[in-house]
């Protein structure tokens, strides 16, 4: 990456989005409009990430995203140009065609797009600017110089560089080229599902985009008094919901944080501390880029995990919302019908497919990676292994959730009610475990295991694991 521009007079330059679709607060696009014309453009690579490649979820949101990007960047006069392929293969080739001799871009952590950054600067004047994180994750160390591994020292860490440089605003006009490129059709991308629409819900829960962004912030922070009391009741409107538009972009954490502080001063604290966290999994993947499918913790990649035909019929299970723990099912329930989770819910879906089930922690990480709107690369994967006990900064293994204590301690009745239409007529108390109570009704399906029978053979497997 080189720095100091050398092109010829009024040269185009390359603007390269990924997960930052936005145009406030956006260093990239300013950068770029301070020097000439500018060429925005996407590249949908499926190459690139191998495994990693967006889930179809995330597909459906980039398409609208895109949608929304597209409409903003021509309201200020340019269009955001499309190519499919190799990111690094087609920015070069798209240099060649239009003259362009510098691309500014965003950085991003994922271990894919830091190799083909690399590379792209090997080929191209490529400018990286901050903007995806509070801080660069590499900026926040020790007092001896080391990186964290532990969110709780991170966060003080972090905190004393805070607050996030103040956003700057998107341009008043952007100028094209005299010659545009050609570009894709987003709709020949065939990112929609169609046959079957399986998101057909989604556009009821979600408006992807910055307009979408902004708007669902504002909703929020009337709330955010009340987010340390709120967030972990699935039932009320308690979280803020923007971790798919944090994901993608479409707001920056600094937008966030400065908007958040300002609103609820010291009590905006809980809130902020969720934004450290994003800061911190891009932190470790930083560190450890092979982290969604090595264990943090030395040796647990080893560990006895079920994997034979009953433990396929249990993943499934859990899959469908079927495992017969009405909080479980309410959460992957939710979760195919609108692309998202409620967070308690998600760590008591994981804790039981990781403990109750002992089923392998990156299986939960696939299907979550596939069927959410906001599935990142470093809070998927650090979250799993916090729950799976596998992480550097982890739960320990034995410390197992109890789905129906956490279903009364968070008051699930009516989020239960609203996924599991079977258990809509069975009253409280009963409705977090019905079977026990004994009046499940015949639709609900019997557990696939009993808390203390899973419990159990949870911790008979660390005990045999620990042995060797």
């Amino acid at each position: 990456m080189k720095s100091g521009y050398a092109g010829p007079m009024d040269a185009p330059v390359l603007l390269w989005f990924r997960q930052d679709l936005r145009l406030e607060d956006q260093r990239a696009l300013a950068a770029a409009v301070g020097e000439g014309p500018v060429i925005p453009v996407y590249v949908l690579d499926d190459v690139a990430p191998g495994d990693w490649a967006i889930g179809a979820a995330q597909r459906w949101w980039l398409h609208h995203s895109l949608a929304a990007l597209d409409a903003a960047l021509r309201a200020h006069g340019v269009p955001l140009i499309l190519r499919r392929g190799d990111a690094v293969d087609e920015l070069s080739r798209l240099a060649r065609e239009t003259g362009a001799t510098r691309i500014h871009a965003i950085r991003h952590y994922e271990p894919w797009w830091q190799l083909a950054e690399s590379e792209l600067g090997r080929r191209i004047d490529l400018v990286l600017h901050d903007g995806g994180t509070l801080a660069p994750p590499d900026g926040v160390r020790t007092g001896g110089g080391g990186r964290y591994r532990m969110f709780t020292p991170f966060w003080r860490a972090l905190k004393q560089q805070m607050p996030p440089e103040r956003p700057v605003p998107a341009p008043g006009a952007i100028r094209p080229p005299a010659r545009l490129p050609k570009g894709e059709r987003l709709a020949d991308w065939d990112l929609l599902p169609t046959a079957p629409d399986w998101a057909a819900g989604f556009a009821d829960q979600w408006t992807p985009g910055e307009a979408g962004a902004r708007q669902a912030f504002r909703q929020f922070l009337p709330r955010l008094d009340g987010y340390d009391d709120s967030r972990n009741l699935p039932a009320r409107p308690g979280t803020s919901r923007l971790s798919p538009h944090l994901h993608f972009g479409e707001i920056s954490p600094a937008t966030t944080w400065h908007h958040a502080a300002r609103q609820a001063q010291a009590a905006a604290e809980p809130f902020l501390r969720q934004l450290g966290w994003r800061d911190f999994t891009a932190n470790i993947v930083d560190q450890m880029p092979r982290y969604g499918r090595r264990a943090g913790r030395e040796g647990w990649d080893d560990f006895p995990w079920r994997a034979d035909e009953a433990g396929q019929a249990d993943f499934v299970a859990w899959t469908r919302g079927t495992t017969g723990y009405p909080i479980v099912d309410a959460g992957m329930r939710e979760l195919w019908a609108t692309g998202w989770m409620h967070n308690r819910v998600r760590m008591i879906a994981a804790s039981f497919l990781t403990k109750h089930l002992l089923i392998d922690w990156r299986r939960g990480e696939r299907w979550f990676w596939d069927t959410l709107v906001d599935a990142d690369y470093g809070n998927n994967a650090v979250n799993w292994q916090w729950v799976a006990g596998t992480g550097f900064d982890s739960n320990p293994f034995g410390r197992i959730m109890a789905p129906v204590l956490q279903s009364e301690k968070f008051d699930a009745a009516a989020y239960i009610r609203r996924w599991v239409p079977e258990l809509r007529d069975v009253p409280e108390p009963w409705i977090h475990d019905p079977q026990e109570a004994g009046c499940a009704p015949a639709a609900y399906p019997a557990k696939r295991i009993g808390h203390r029978e899973g419990r159990e053979r949870a911790l008979a497997a660390m005990a045999a694991f620990s042995r060797g």
